[in-house]
């Protein structure tokens, strides 16, 4: 027998030992108790193929999965020679490996697998809120969403772990849609200050708060506090806005009382004169009586807190004045703050110049009444002087007074013209017209009420 032949032989009977052995440990490895190694299967190792061994490869299970095998010897045969199985996870769970694997001849399944948990990523946080989920990051779980106070979602309220390892829904936001709170101030009456019209009002600022924002934009519609305010009612309103653009508003009521006195009478033959609004509290009216009339009672009436009036209404009367006094000071005094005079001074009654301008004195005795001037006239020479006042004589006493008093000559022609306060204001020599003296008066001794008084009579003479 050659020598290849018989190297032959001795290799299959090796290999044979050695299937018999493995056949009874089950195992891939020869154990020799001479050297207490493990000695690893030859590579160019075939097994001995055994179609109706049941135990050919080991039982194939797959935690948190499902195994279905279909084996050429029947439904009851798992994991047999040929056995081929189809590897299925869980929900939830995601097959790592080969979804089929086969029994073969090694002893050995054609491939690994195993189901790894599957996991969503981690939520972001949102602003102004926050979630809580069922079961964390897993599948099936549930995440609800809330918000801040004040904040109202915008979007899904909810996302959920799919099998996939994904999300549903998309992520929401927290929008602010709850208006900032406002709260003016009480509604305030105030009453004017005597003589006036207004009153000064302050308040607080608003008290505004906001659930989200703690900066707010309020603005002030209407007048500002401690200013003065009319009489009547004024409307504050204030508005508020937040970060967001949600508006509040609120408003109350600034009311000025003005406490008015009943409205006086205007004097038969005279007038008023009020400074403010004529019957506001504090306001002042002046009783003032027309030509040839003088005031009887008080000068002025004060309008009160509780509306009424101080004193009792004044009355103009006919003036009345006294010829048969002796001196000129106790005629003048008669006179004073109350009357305006114009001395007419001539040698005799049949003077021309006298003649002339008493024709024009008459004629323009309307008008001087009107500007409250009397005209007092000084004619001739002693023994035969006369002194007269609307026809009424004087007593040469008084004559002499007011000659001497006011430089008055019986030479010739002249006038003086004297003020309320007996002044000497202004002297003529020659005849004067009443629109030349007129207006000298105007110009110069009317006051503004009178000036007024004068406008509205104008007509009155004509």
């Amino acid at each position: 027998m050659s020598r290849f032949n018989i190297l032959f032989l001795f290799t299959l009977t090796f290999i044979r030992e050695l299937q018999g052995h493995n056949e009874v440990s089950g195992s891939g490895t020869t154990l020799h108790s001479s050297y207490n190694e493990v000695v690893p299967e030859e590579e160019y190792y075939t097994p001995r193929l055994d179609y109706r061994n049941p135990r050919w490869c080991h039982f194939l299970s797959l935690a948190n999965g499902d195994v279905t095998c279909h084996s050429p010897r029947g439904g009851n045969y798992r994991s047999t020679l040929g056995t081929r199985c189809e590897m299925t996870c869980d929900r939830g769970y995601k097959l790592l490996g080969r979804t089929s694997v086969q029994c073969m001849p090694n002893r050995r399944w054609s491939g690994t697998n195993h189901c790894r948990q599957v996991r969503c990523n981690t939520l972001h946080l949102i602003w102004h809120g926050t979630y809580h989920c069922t079961q964390g990051y897993m599948v099936d779980s549930r995440c609800d969403y809330i918000c801040e106070p004040g904040y109202r979602i915008e979007g899904d309220h909810s996302r959920t772990c799919l099998d996939r390892g994904s999300w549903s829904g998309a992520e929401p936001i927290c929008e602010d849609h709850d208006p900032p709170k406002i709260k003016c101030p009480m509604s305030r009456v105030k009453v004017a200050e005597p003589g006036k019209l207004t009153a000064r009002v302050s308040w607080d600022p608003p008290v505004v708060t906001d659930t989200a924002d703690k900066t707010l934009d309020v603005t002030l519609i209407g007048q500002r506090p401690d200013t003065n305010f009319k009489e009547g009612i004024n409307i504050i309103r204030y508005t508020a806005h937040d970060q967001a653009g949600n508006r509040a508003a609120c408003k109350f009521i600034v009311r000025v009382e003005v406490r008015r006195c009943p409205v006086l009478k205007t004097p038969l033959h005279g007038y008023l004169t009020c400074d403010s609004d004529g019957n506001n509290y504090g306001a002042v009216c002046e009783y003032h009586c027309d030509g040839g009339h003088e005031r009887r009672g008080t000068s002025s009436r004060v309008c009160q807190f509780d509306r009424s009036w101080t004193e009792a209404p004044a009355e103009c009367v006919t003036m009345e004045f006294k010829t048969d006094v002796n001196t000129a000071s106790a005629l003048l005094d008669q006179f004073y703050d109350k009357r305006r005079l114009l001395i007419v001074s001539a040698p005799n009654v049949a003077h021309g110049d006298y003649k002339l301008q008493n024709l024009m004195v008459q004629k323009a005795d309307c008008g001087l009444d009107l500007r409250q001037v009397t005209v007092i006239e000084l004619l001739g020479s002693p023994p035969r002087e006369v002194g007269r006042i609307k026809g009424r004589h004087l007593d040469t006493e008084v004559i002499e007074g007011l000659r001497q008093a006011f430089r008055i000559s019986r030479s010739y022609f002249n006038m003086v013209l004297l003020d309320k306060d007996g002044l000497d204001h202004e002297r003529f020599i020659t005849p004067t017209t009443s629109d030349e003296l007129f207006s000298y008066i105007d110009d110069n001794l009317l006051d503004e009420e009178e000036r007024r008084r004068l406008e509205l009579h104008r007509d009155y003479c004509d």
